[in-house]
């Protein structure tokens, strides 16, 4: 029995003399020889399974006390990137040195394993060596420490910046500092941190650890520079496309970075190593699909500066349009825009004119984005709704369309319609080259009513009816007819023509009828000029007469002024010679409307001015008495005095009239005027002058009102026959009964508004929801 156990312990000694990690050890000088002979004893005693798993507990042990212990106290939290670059590039040089202290161990376990008949995976893997790496990556990672990312990321950092900048600065003098590694040329690392990084990854890809340890801090740290990148190349500048440089940058200098990682230095992966080509193909697409996704953010972040310079800013436009067929992004972009067009433009510190201009643009840029219009309809549904609500959104349409010189863009609008205009009809939609709606385009709205809404089509859209444009259009126009002593009729029919194209003949009938106002008024006034009756009352002053249709031209602003008797003398004989001409037509003056060429004389002071009707009546009586009271000239002029009081603050200005007392005015000397200072008097009378220029015509809410007062008479009669009635019903009788009333589309709002005026204004009586007449 002590033989026994003495051949036993004999063969435990040679056992552990080929496999020393049954010690705790793993330094062995068994040869090849020697362990074949212990192989056989192994193999004799028939415990081949029980020694390979012994063997295998001890190595999980080993690798758990001693390798993962010394390997993790390197991570530590280095602020210094450099002191963290040595620290990873020394903890894993001591790892990759104790993982090859196994070698001669594995090896003879590899003949023990294959000695084994029961075929049972060795952690997973079908070999030793596989299963080894399994064991020490499993072990490794189970004590991962909180900060391992740290040291990591330094050594990454460096290695990357020394790549990045691998060509830059190659032809320097040696004081300049180099951009790799930030040392004097003198003295510079590039090289040695080089050598540091492919010698790194070369010892991490053989023991299967670089994905597992390094992926993710890679991952990060990529992003991180591709954000940077971006932000250092693209800020503030809209006019040059730069996703080719971008992508160009990503497969030139981080994929080529990645594939020398991954291939231990070499530049193109193996082409026989599925493996190695698939880790860098995904990582590939997953730091495109980033590049795109942040480039993106940053442009929808630009977006709105990017649509007020547009066109300039079309290579921006073209970047956002690839970017948003590769992200997921387009909800972000509608959602980002449509903020920053209500923070930055609707409000009431943005002029109407500067909104117009920034929705054309938005128009524009986003029908060049994206051609279906969904976006466009998404984004602007605020801007649409808010011009709705500003009262001078149709004037400043309107001036826009009819505005002179190449900065008038609306203007541009209605010539370039008028040019495609003929074409039109010609074009035909390929049916290859039809495209879907996107999944959140509206269902209710036609994709080719999306798509053929222009410009102005979208800005007439806003308030539904060209009905408001043609009426604004008409007060416009007479403005600047009545305005101008030279009229460029020319000018106004060019115009009017291209309106024609666009909003109908019929609707601009009346604007005809204007302009051909104009014209004979110039033949009629020459006819007169001529009339022999009417010579006599021209010699002191002449005329010139604007004679117009008034059922064509918008209602003018009603105020009074009474003229001075030579003045309604001569439009008197104006007017009789008219008659002799025209039959049985007269005329009806509106004495406060056009324009007088006065010449005034005060010492040695000789004014030449053009005036409004106004202010020459009010000169005109000082001249016949010098000093005037305003109630005196109020019952004069049969003109209020609050506006009496705002009018001659010109004369004032001008140095000619002074306030003697309160409301007290007087004509000054020759000697006086002079005294005047110049620089006060220009400033005044630029306020004088923007007073002058006041519109004649009434308001498109007085005309309105007007509209309305004609459904006055329709709503007497139904309550007077039905006592009361609600809301809704008097609006539901209107359309029946009043359908031919001018501006007979009334809205509920409306109604409501133009009731309730009445109601304050004691015509009407509101009781429980039901108006009344009140009794008398």
């Amino acid at each position: 029995m002590t033989d026994k156990n003495d051949e036993l312990n004999i063969y435990w000694n040679k056992i552990l003399y080929a496999f020393p990690i049954l010690n705790d050890s793993l330094f062995t000088d068994c040869t090849a020889a020697e362990y074949e002979e212990i192989q056989q004893i192994i193999v004799g005693l028939g415990v081949q399974i029980s020694i390979r798993d012994l063997i295998f507990v001890h190595i999980e042990k080993y690798l758990r006390q001693h390798v993962a212990p010394s390997f993790w106290p390197k991570f530590t939290k280095a602020e210094e990137e450099v002191k963290g670059f040595q620290l990873f590039k020394s903890a894993v040089n001591d790892l990759y040195e104790s993982a090859s202290n196994f070698l001669p161990i594995l090896s003879n376990l590899k003949i023990l394993c294959n000695s084994c008949c029961d075929n049972k995976p060795i952690f997973g893997e079908r070999d030793v060596t596989s299963g080894f790496k399994q064991l020490l990556r499993a072990t490794l990672l189970s004590q991962l420490p909180l900060d391992f990312q740290v040291i990591i990321n330094h050594f990454y950092k460096i290695s990357f910046n020394v790549f990045d900048n691998e060509y830059e600065n190659s032809e320097m003098g040696e004081d300049v500092m180099c951009s790799g590694c930030w040392n004097e040329y003198s003295d510079c690392n590039c090289a040695y941190i080089v050598k540091v990084f492919h010698d790194t990854n070369r010892k991490l890809m053989e023991l299967q650890l670089l994905e597992r340890l390094t992926g993710q801090v890679l991952t990060n740290f990529i992003q991180m520079r591709i954000e940077s990148h971006i932000q250092k190349l693209c800020t503030g500048t809209f006019d040059v496309s730069h996703i080719g440089f971008l992508e160009n940058w990503l497969d030139t200098t981080v994929m080529s970075w990645l594939t020398r990682i991954y291939c231990a230095g070499s530049s193109k992966p193996p082409s026989d190593d599925k493996n190695i080509l698939n880790a860098i193909s995904k990582f590939k697409q997953k730091l495109s699909y980033y590049l795109y996704h942040s480039y993106t953010k940053l442009r929808i972040d630009q977006l709105f500066n990017i649509i007020i310079e547009y066109p300039d800013s079309q290579p921006a436009v073209d970047d956002i349009k690839l970017c948003l067929d590769k992200t997921d992004l387009r909800s972000t972009l509608c959602k980002k825009l449509q903020n920053a067009l209500e923070t930055r433009l609707l409000h009431p510190g943005v002029n109407t004119p500067d909104i117009l201009t920034a929705y054309i643009s938005t128009i524009r840029a986003l029908r060049h984005l994206e051609p279906s219009g969904v976006i466009l309809e998404t984004v602007t549904k605020p801007v649409r709704s808010y011009l709705r609500n500003r009262e001078d959104t149709v004037r400043s349409v309107v001036s826009s369309l009819t505005e002179e010189g190449a900065g008038s863009e609306l203007a541009e609008e209605l010539a370039k319609f008028a040019a495609e205009n003929d074409d039109e009809n010609e074009k035909e939609e390929a049916w290859d080259e039809w495209v879907p709606d996107p999944v959140d385009a509206d269902p209710k709205i036609n994709s080719n009513d999306r798509k053929a809404n222009d410009i102005i089509s979208m800005l007439v859209n806003v308030y539904g009816s060209k009905e408001l444009f043609v009426n604004e259009y008409r007060t416009l126009l007479a403005d600047r007819l009545l305005a101008q002593s030279v009229i460029n009729t020319e000018k106004e029919i060019r115009y009017l023509e291209l309106l024609k194209l666009r909003f109908g003949e019929s609707q601009l009938h009346f604007c005809e009828v204007m302009l051909k106002d104009v014209s004979d008024s110039k033949r009629i006034n020459a006819l007169i000029q001529q009339d022999k009756n009417f010579e006599g009352f021209s010699d002191n002053f002449s005329s010139n007469a604007m004679i117009l249709s008034a059922q064509f031209w918008p209602p003018f602003k009603d105020e009074s002024l009474e003229l001075p008797e030579e003045i309604k003398q001569h439009f008197n004989a104006y007017t009789k010679s008219y008659e002799a001409l025209k039959g049985n037509r007269t005329l009806s003056w509106k004495p406060h409307l056009g324009n007088v060429n006065i010449e005034i004389e005060l010492g040695e002071k000789k004014l030449d001015l053009t005036v409004s009707p106004f202010n020459a009546t009010v000169i005109m009586h000082f001249q016949n008495k010098p000093e005037w009271s305003l109630d005196e000239l109020h019952q004069v002029m049969k003109v209020p005095i609050t506006i009496l009081r705002r009018k001659i603050t010109y004369w004032q200005s001008m140095g000619i009239v002074a306030e003697k007392s309160t409301d007290h005015y007087v004509l000054v000397d020759g000697t006086d005027v002079n005294k005047s200072s110049v620089a006060v008097n220009q400033v005044q009378e630029m306020i004088c002058e923007d007073e002058e220029t006041e519109s004649v015509m009434a308001s498109a809410h007085d005309q309105r009102e007007d509209e309305l007062q004609v459904f006055w008479t329709y709503i007497v009669g139904m309550l007077t026959n039905l006592d009361s009635l609600s809301l809704e019903r008097i609006h539901q009788m209107l359309k029946m009964f009043a359908s031919q009333a001018p501006g007979a589309e009334c809205s509920l709002q409306e109604l409501r508004q133009f009731l309730d005026i009445k109601v304050r204004t004691h015509q009407l009586v509101l009781q429980a929801g039901m108006y009344k007449l009140p009794r008398s």
